[in-house]
């Protein structure tokens, strides 16, 4: 079985939304470090892994494997999934970060007695989705606007988490939205960013979610239209079709519905100037001390004796 390089992984992970990954593309990888296997989800990786083909320079900080896992929805795990996470992966908390309603039609199910579910309700609604900011360019000012929302309404649960890093560097733990990609992004940047991780190697982690999605690409292309009020495409809609609609689509959707690195590294320019980065974030918004970020990070790097 083949191992794609760092540079051919982004590459696949840049293809156009509306050029579909085919199952002889994203098999392989799928099967492969970083992502794991979970019956009833997607998109699921330890991101203590790094690509089988990537190269990593060994003075780089990394997280330490099997600690910090991240995935799509959990609502439809079978019972080999749940015994995947619970037993074989040693999950014992899941954090949920999505909104009340999302939480409300499919609440995470129980693992096992020993496995503790949070989901926190936003301190603030989040706002609906307009497309406008996502009009110009690849969209960069509406990923900006989305992702530090994404900070602003979640900070509770993201606080939470980090105090589950600095207090429980035992117990392993995964953190997911609906898509397992923008919400959950924006968290593992955080966590990435903590523990030290090179800039480009967590952008592409970010990426990896156009491979690690690819499966239910339509059941998240109706998620997304609904949530930004353009119709979906009907059930026996042809190729052709699809592609027409596709093009008639609202101006920013298909941006929206995209990955790009550089929507991830203008969101990152944003939070260096509004916050100061995670860093800035964590200790003046969420009110971390220093004493607290050199726990958080050693945790993440170092396995407890």
């Amino acid at each position: 079985m083949s191992t794609l390089s760092a540079e051919e992984l982004l590459k696949l992970s840049e293809t156009d939304v509306i050029v579909p990954i085919t199952p002889e593309q994203y098999g392989p990888v799928l099967t492969q470090a970083p992502f794991i296997n979970v019956e009833g989800t997607f998109n699921v990786r330890d991101i203590g892994k790094i690509p089988s083909g990537a190269a990593v320079d060994p003075s780089s900080a990394r997280i330490r494997p099997g600690y910090v896992f991240r995935s799509g929805m959990l609502t439809h795990l079978t019972p080999n999934g749940k015994a995947t996470l619970a037993s074989d992966l040693g999950v014992r908390r899941i954090f949920d970060f999505r909104s009340k309603s999302e939480h409300n039609q499919g609440p995470d199910p129980q693992l096992s007695e020993d496995v503790t579910l949070v989901w926190l309700d936003a301190t603030e609604e989040t706002p609906h989705l307009s497309l406008e900011p996502f009009v110009e360019g690849h969209g960069e000012g509406g990923f900006v606007l989305t992702y530090l929302d994404v900070l602003k309404t979640y900070k509770a649960t993201i606080a939470q988490l980090l105090e589950h890093v600095r207090d429980r560097p035992s117990e392993p733990f995964l953190f997911h939205c609906t898509a397992g990609r923008d919400r959950t992004g924006v968290v593992a940047g955080l966590i990435q960013t903590l523990a030290g991780v090179p800039r480009d190697t967590i952008a592409l982690d970010y990426m990896l979610s156009r491979i690690g999605s690819e499966p239910v690409r339509k059941q998240l292309e109706a998620f997304a239209r609904l949530g930004a009020g353009v119709p979906t495409l009907t059930a026996d809609a042809g190729a052709e079709d699809a592609k027409a609609a596709a093009a008639a689509v609202p101006p920013g959707f298909l941006n929206l519905i995209n990955l790009r690195v550089v929507c991830w590294d203008a969101f990152v320019a944003a939070l260096d100037k509004e916050h100061g980065g995670y860093e800035g974030y964590v200790t003046k918004v969420l009110g971390f001390s220093e004493d607290d970020l050199a726990t958080i990070q050693k945790n993440l790097t170092t396995a407890p004796q």
